[in-house]
């Protein structure tokens, strides 16, 4: 057998993937494909996310078709040479076991459980990953979302620093007291968690809401901030949709939750029946509505953006880059045009609200470059 074959197997992404759908293949059996080249399609319990290229190589064979089910490690196709025989990759696909690298980052994420942490009188609930090498890095998400948003994004941005993946208050598994949820509360829990951990300085990388926040954390906290990625933040103007967040509060069928969702993304096909599904859930459990309401009120009342941190940014020094999506529905990408010159802007084609979901390759790229220059 070929010692020269490799194997595409189905990737752990996030705390909850146990197995993927594979929805599409984007490279035919014999075509060629480089590092960074997109390979195919899985559906998880988000969205659906595309596989990328780590090395050049040719796929020689497609062993799970479109379709297919598998679980976590399991055999999606052979790569090689064009000129390896038929019989080797047949014994290659017959061998198969798992790859040691596909269970030990499986195991890696099962044994990094979240952690809770009481912070300025709340419980705050965290996922880490990586080691202590290198300034760390903090991900703070959107309205509505949770810790799990960064599910293509923290693995990877992990490799040689510390990563932590925080709930905001009234989100995810953190506590459902918020207050009166204004940008004064979420912020003292957000320094309070970093002080508690003793990550700074640190590189904050915060979407939507969770991007007002850590410009609000830079701004009240210089020396706490390494840098900033932006990804589609709100606070640089009053515009926001009134459809989404209502309608997020209000959502309790699966109807509702659709329409809801579906505003996030540039395709809607892209939003899975298990995110659907989750993000009822979480609507159910005690609180989240009322605290969900708090925060939409301080921070969307009337439908427009009540928390300007527009000036913050003109008056940092920190270095900062925002990534938006072209197709963004739920905060204008125009409000890009806030940003000083010397801020690095990205607006990616094909993308809606969830930039960091939809082009994750791209947006793993512009990251880890912004943060090593």
């Amino acid at each position: 057998m070929s010692a020269s074959l490799t194997a595409i197997t189905m990737p752990k992404w996030g705390l909850t993937m146990n197995e993927g759908k594979v929805v599409a293949w984007l490279r035919e059996a014999g075509a060629p494909f480089a590092p960074g080249d997109e390979l195919l399609e899985i559906e998880t319990s988000k969205i659906t996310n595309v596989v990328e290229a780590d090395a050049a190589s040719t796929l020689l064979r497609v062993v799970a078709p479109e379709g297919t089910t598998l679980p976590i490690g399991g055999l999606l196709a052979v790569c090689g040479p064009a000129d390896v025989p038929a019989a080797d990759i047949d014994a290659f696909v017959s061998r198969f076991v798992v790859a040691e690298h596909d269970e030990e980052a499986a195991e890696t994420m099962a044994a990094a459980a979240p952690r809770m942490l009481e912070v300025v009188g709340t419980r705050l609930r965290y996922f880490e990953l990586g080691s202590d090498a290198g300034i760390p890095m903090l991900l703070l998400h959107g309205f509505g979302a949770d810790l799990n948003t960064w599910m293509f994004n923290q693995p990877a941005l992990s490799e040689g620093r510390r990563v932590v993946a925080l709930d905001l208050p009234g989100h995810g598994g953190s506590a459902r007291e918020v207050g009166t949820g204004d940008a004064e509360v979420l912020r003292q829990a957000v320094a309070g968690f970093v002080d508690a951990l003793d990550l700074g300085p640190v590189h904050v990388v915060g979407h939507s809401l969770g991007g007002a926040l850590a410009l609000l954390l830079a701004a009240h906290r210089p020396g706490l901030v390494r840098s900033l990625t932006l990804i589609a933040p709100a606070g640089l103007g009053p515009d926001i949709n009134p459809a989404f967040i209502e309608g997020f509060v209000r959502a309790s069928r699966r109807k509702d939750a659709v329409e809801v969702l579906q505003l996030l993304v540039h395709d809607p096909a892209l939003v899975s029946r298990t995110m659907v599904e989750e993000v009822l859930r979480f609507k159910r459990l005690d609180g989240v509505t009322a605290a969900l309401a708090a925060i939409a009120h301080a921070w969307f009342a009337g439908g427009r953006q009540q928390v300007s941190v527009a000036a913050d940014l003109a008056r940092l020094d920190t270095p900062v880059q925002l990534i938006w999506g072209r197709e963004d529905r739920i905060v204008p990408v125009t409000h890009a045009q806030a940003a000083p010159a010397r801020a690095a802007t990205h607006v990616l084609e094909g993308a809606g609200h969830l930039p960091h979901m939809e082009k994750t390759g791209e947006v793993n790229r512009l990251i880890r470059r912004f943060i090593e220059a």
